[in-house]
């Protein structure tokens, strides 16, 4: 017996330089498509452009990304406003093209819309290279302390039409979009134990990760002067090694509380939490670096330079407010 199809589109922005990965995306979207409604936003060249549309006809609705004076500094946000303007349903998945869903997870996802205007679950990587091995403690210090940022949400399209869609000069996008839902009045639903794989970068694109995801902290001032206050507790630390052992132990040890919280073991190694003091020790170091690029004028990201984070709560309300009040202008 056929199941039913999800009532919902999976929104898919890609940008690709190469094609290394398309067979690996080809096989998951041939299962993806009997399942779900997909829309590809594709901003890779020309060339890639016409290869990707051959190699996915029948399977997806291929489109350009939607160009004009008001392009967002961060394509990833125009593909997906693109992608959410075309949509065929108002409960809209978005995803990286690195997200693997299974079908059981996926009507999960799409299921709690019912109750919130936006849902994230859990990601975890598969397979679990070394540097794959090291970034899972971020996930695992973000489970432990409040939650993780995932590469895929679910959305109520409804509700971003109504804000105007959210800010594509920010480079934390998955914050902002958070955040302006959150300041439109809808509702964040956070599932830490619905677990989607996703594959690991290459660890080229891992290593030009590192400052751009610490530059992401500006968005979390408190966070920001705790990841800054790391080095100078090391340095200050060198000369008694028993207390930095013990920093090392209770960072382990909170990465822990992450791999454990909602059945993150099922996903997560028991050797994950020894990898949490290396990346927080990263963090402190890469903190100072982001600092520098940002009284530099921001930080380089697909082609443009960024020097916002993400907008706050307030910053986004009193737009929405603008918005509004322009609207009902006579």
């Amino acid at each position: 017996m056929t199941s039913r199809r999800i009532a919902a589109e999976y929104v898919l922005p890609l940008r690709w330089s190469t094609d290394d990965d398309r067979d690996d995306l080809t096989d998951y979207l041939r299962s993806l498509s009997t399942w779900i409604d997909i829309t590809i936003v594709d901003g890779s060249p020309a060339e890639l452009f016409a290869a990707h549309a051959r190699s996915w006809d029948g399977l997806v609705r291929h489109l350009a990304v939607a160009s004009g004076p008001a392009a967002a500094a961060n394509g990833k946000v125009d593909g997906v406003l693109t992608g959410i303007a075309a949509a065929r349903h108002d409960s809209i998945v978005i995803a990286d093209d690195d997200v693997r869903y299974t079908e059981g997870a996926l009507r999960a996802l799409v299921a709690e819309l019912a109750r919130a205007e936006l849902v994230k679950p859990q990601n975890y990587f598969d397979p679990l290279p070394w540097h794959a091995r090291w970034d899972t403690a971020r996930t695992l210090m973000n489970r432990a302390l409040s939650s993780d940022y995932p590469g895929t949400y679910a959305v109520r399209r409804s509700l971003l039409a109504r804000s105007g869609g959210y800010d594509g000069a920010s480079l934390f996008e998955n914050l902002e979009l958070e955040r302006t839902v959150r300041a439109a009045g809808g509702r964040v639903c956070d599932l830490p134990g619905l677990f989607v794989a996703r594959r690991p970068s290459s660890f080229q694109h891992f290593r030009a990760q590192r400052v751009r995801q610490a530059y992401e902290s500006f968005a979390q001032p408190m966070r920001l002067a705790a990841e800054a206050a790391i080095v100078p507790a090391v340095l200050c630390g060198r000369r008694r090694p028993v207390l930095l052992i013990a920093a090392a132990s209770a960072t382990a040890l909170l990465a822990e509380i992450g791999r454990r919280r909602a059945g993150g073991r099922a996903v997560f190694p028991a050797s994950s939490a020894f990898w949490a003091p290396f990346w927080v020790l990263e963090r402190g170091l890469c903190s100072w670096i982001a600092i520098t690029r940002r009284l530099r004028g921001g930080i380089a990201y697909g082609g443009h330079r960024l020097s916002q984070a993400a907008n706050s709560e307030r910053v986004i309300r009193a737009r929405l407010r603008r918005a509004s009040s322009d609207v009902l202008q006579p």
